[in-house]
């Protein structure tokens, strides 16, 4: 499959086959394939709770409108950000670039974010969306379809993954083997409504 056969098919799908399990290898591809996604300064902020335990499974869907897809899919993953991650040794991220590039971005890093609680934050659900939509194209590629999800109780499920206190909440994307198959794509805006060529008026 092309990455525009990915983009082109790839729907938010609600109904799983509960009795699928995914092998550990294809779980791991997965993960690897995600982490690939794009983060500023290379932080990787984004945090990924893969969630298989059938127990806490139901809790969380007692918490998101009792959406089926939340225990039905092979796996749960539950995308965070965390907020501090700007605040470690810039080698953590760039120790593998020439020296050069090392002297320029590491320095770069905390001042960047220091002292701006919205870009921090900002920019963690940028890092989380961009590997959440990896994720699911990765998903696709793979043969599996998936669901993003942000209906659910935020307070409850921090407290039910116990979230760190420095962390924010992005969305559920559930993954597996679709049993029925989505409804009709619906109607995409036209280009008048979503594209502005240079500047708004």
């Amino acid at each position: 499959m092309t990455v525009i056969e990915a983009i082109e098919s790839r729907r938010a799908i609600k109904h799983y086959d509960p009795d699928h399990e995914m092998p550990e290898e294809d779980l791991a591809r997965l993960i690897e394939l995600t982490k690939l996604a794009p983060s500023s300064f290379n932080i990787q902020n984004y945090r990924l709770v893969v969630v298989r335990d059938p127990e806490l499974r139901k809790k969380l869907r007692s918490v998101a409108w009792d959406q089926a897809q939340v225990t039905d899919a092979s796996v749960l993953f539950i995308l965070c950000a965390d907020l501090e991650a700007h605040l470690a040794d810039p080698a953590k991220y760039w120790s593998h670039a020439p020296q050069e590039v090392q002297d320029m971005l590491g320095p770069a890093i905390k001042p960047f974010y220091e002292g701006k609680e919205q870009l921090t934050r900002d920019e963690g659900i940028r890092s989380s969306a961009l590997a959440g939509m990896t994720l699911m194209l990765a998903a696709k590629g793979m043969g599996y379809d998936s669901c993003p999800m942000v209906g659910f109780d935020p307070e409850e499920v921090a407290k039910l993954i116990r979230l760190p206190d420095h962390h924010a909440l992005s969305f559920m994307v559930a993954v597996g083997k679709q049993t029925k198959p989505a409804w009709p794509r619906g109607e995409r805006l036209p280009d008048s409504e979503v594209v502005i060529h240079d500047r708004f008026d």
